[in-house]
């Protein structure tokens, strides 16, 4: 029993700890999350979630198509291609075709407006889910090409 109690005491001790912190130095400063980057406008979104590596994170914004890539047929089917953004920042759109229709005509100079879910990596970043679900569990996504909505 007094094993157990001093357990208890130990842990209550270390949560207070971690939990009671005042220091700001930057060791101590709070990560960033996806909700501080859902806070931002639209047009920095992605270049915060880029900067402090954050993933599952709802983006809406436009670019340039620079290279339309080949499909990706590995497991789901996506449409792949890189944009570049206002901001200089590249990312590559994965559009699943499986469950949405392919963007048509799509070539290097055309502008594609994007809704979709922003996943970090090093080289700028993926944005998927650039369609519904159809489990109706996330955010519905979409792109914009010539007037067309591809959802």
């Amino acid at each position: 029993m007094r094993k157990l109690i001093v357990v208890l005491i130990v842990l209550g001790a270390g949560y207070w700890l971690q939990h009671s912190r005042t220091d700001l130095s930057p060791s101590a400063a709070r990560p960033a999350s996806s909700a501080d980057a859902r806070d931002l406008n639209a047009a920095d979104a992605i270049a915060h979630a880029y900067e402090h590596q954050l993933s599952n994170v709802q983006v809406e914004g436009e670019g340039e198509v620079i290279k339309v890539l080949k499909d990706d047929n590995e497991g789901s089917r996506h449409q792949r291609f890189l944009l570049r953004l206002q901001s200089d920042q590249t990312v590559l759109i994965a559009h699943n075709i499986d469950l949405a229709s392919r963007v048509e005509a799509l070539r290097a100079g055309d502008r594609v407006r994007f809704r979709g879910e922003y996943e970090w990596n090093n080289k700028g970043g993926v944005i998927h889910w650039t369609h519904r679900d159809p489990n109706g569990r996330h955010a519905d996504g979409w792109l914009e090409h010539n007037g067309h909505r591809y959802h």
